[in-house]
């Protein structure tokens, strides 16, 4: 039998590493809100620096590291390896504008934030061929080809992680606990990050929103048409090995946080669900006054349902969760911290190589719906757009079905119409094979296929 190297607490290991004048060289791709959250926060901490930043916008680059005291004067701009390596050994902030660079430079980590399926497939790969560790911000990559991208950072023995923070992350916390102590998880999952929701929101009906939030309208589409907060459950349910029971899930409405235990619970015992081992969402409970009450929903954190067929066991949960009789027990995490959290799944990555949570099949699809009619000729425009929305199937459903994934619904030619509301199959579309995420699904597809709930 192995036995596991025990370093301390994370904490104390990251101050042994600097105190040895050692730092985690993290290699940053794309400086958006996210990417400069994730700046910030390492610019507090020690055993660890961003050494190198990339955008396709420069300024987002800049800003990220003068946010946190450097000067524009210092900050190197590269356009080459090399010279983004002699940056990083002089210990000067360097910025470029291709991800590659930064994939193959000499840093111990790559955070893939660019939100971008075809950018978070392509440097993902890269950094995995060359022997960096992956902390995947880019869910809507990882939905797509997430599988074999894992596969291969196994393989290459590195880590190929979610970030903790984001929800995927975090649930994998709760998940990790409830499976090791071997409790039967019956549903897990959160509520939109936005709501009321519009499945048919375009970037246009939100734009005045976005425009207060400061956020770009066809990001925020996504959230409000629910494509987001479905690409997050994805991500989870294939580290899982959970399905939806329905297709979208169920998202019951005005359910207050201690009534999830009865709603998910079997139909024929009251509850709303078919199966147990499920992915869900359910809709924030709101004030007279229409704003989110944060008391009696789950929103921002996340929640997991857990059962026992231990009498003694559902007995001494009954006790010393004081309001929950059971069988069905909620666990709650009424937080979750995006980017600020993410340089854990960093220090776990390069000091134990841990991994946060990762695919270890493909369960569950995001699959393509139309937002309108849609006709021969058109080019989908992708998430938040005006033309498709995502939602959630079960993987093998949506193989047998030949269902588009949502991922690869940008920048593509229908050859047939497609109905309001009806899904986009691949049989609808001519895709573009020299596109390094469709590459990478092809193989995916050929060596992995859908995996079966057990």
């Amino acid at each position: 039998m192995s036995q596991r190297t025990v370093y301390g607490r994370l904490n104390e290991r990251l101050r042994d590493f600097a105190d040895q004048g050692k730092q985690i060289q993290v290699g940053l791709i794309g400086a958006g809100r996210m990417g400069k959250g994730v700046t910030n926060q390492i610019s507090r901490m020690v055993g660890m620096r961003v050494a190198v930043v990339a955008d396709v916008h420069p300024e987002s680059a800049i800003r990220a590291y003068t946010l946190n005291g450097a000067s524009e004067d210092d900050i190197v701009r590269a356009d080459s390896t090399s010279a983004v390596n002699r940056a990083i050994d002089a210990g000067q902030p360097v910025i470029c504008e291709d991800g590659t660079l930064v994939a193959e430079c000499n840093v111990d980590v790559i955070i893939e934030a660019t939100g971008i399926p075809e950018a978070g497939a392509k440097f993902a790969y890269i950094g995995i061929q060359n022997g960096k560790h992956v902390v995947m911000l880019n869910i809507e990559a990882d939905n797509v080809v997430g599988p074999i991208l894992k596969r291969m950072a196994d393989r290459a023995g590195v880590v190929y992680a979610f970030a903790d923070g984001d929800e995927p992350g975090v649930l994998m916390g709760l998940y990790e606990w409830a499976d090791t102590l071997g409790f039967e998880v019956v549903a897990a999952g959160k509520s939109p990050a936005y709501s009321p929701q519009d499945p048919y929101a375009t970037p246009d009906t939100v734009a005045t929103r976005a425009a207060e939030l400061n956020l770009n309208p066809k990001m925020f589409c996504s959230f409000n048409d629910g494509a987001k907060t479905q690409i997050e459950m994805c991500s989870f349910a294939n580290a899982a090995g959970l399905v939806p029971d329905v297709r979208g899930m169920h998202n019951p409405q005005g359910i207050e946080i201690q009534d999830l235990p009865t709603i998910y619970r079997y139909k024929e015992d009251g509850g709303i669900l078919s199966q147990y081992g499920v992915v869900e969402i359910c809709a924030p409970i709101y004030t007279d006054e229409g704003k989110i009450n944060y008391h009696k929903s789950v929103q921002p954190g996340v929640f997991m349902i857990v059962t026992t067929d231990h009498p003694e066991i559902a007995k001494d949960m009954a006790h010393l969760l004081k309001n929950q009789p059971g069988p069905n027990f909620l666990l709650h995490r009424p937080y979750h911290l995006c980017a600020i959290e993410t340089p854990l799944s960093v220090a776990r990555a390069c000091l134990y190589n841990e991994t946060t949570g990762g695919p270890k099949g493909l369960y569950s699809e995001m699959i393509a719906l139309a937002k309108r009619d849609l006709k021969a000729g058109e080019t989908l425009d992708g998430s938040g757009g005006y033309m498709v929305r995502g939602r959630l199937e079960k993987a093998t459903l949506a193989a047998e079905q030949r269902l588009l994934p949502f991922g690869l619904a940008e920048d593509i030619t229908l050859i047939n119409d497609v109905p309001k509301d009806e899904p986009v199959r691949y049989d609808d579309v001519v895709l573009d094979e020299s596109m390094f995420v469709v590459m990478l699904r092809r193989l995916q597809d050929a060596h992995m296929g859908p995996s079966a709930q057990s």
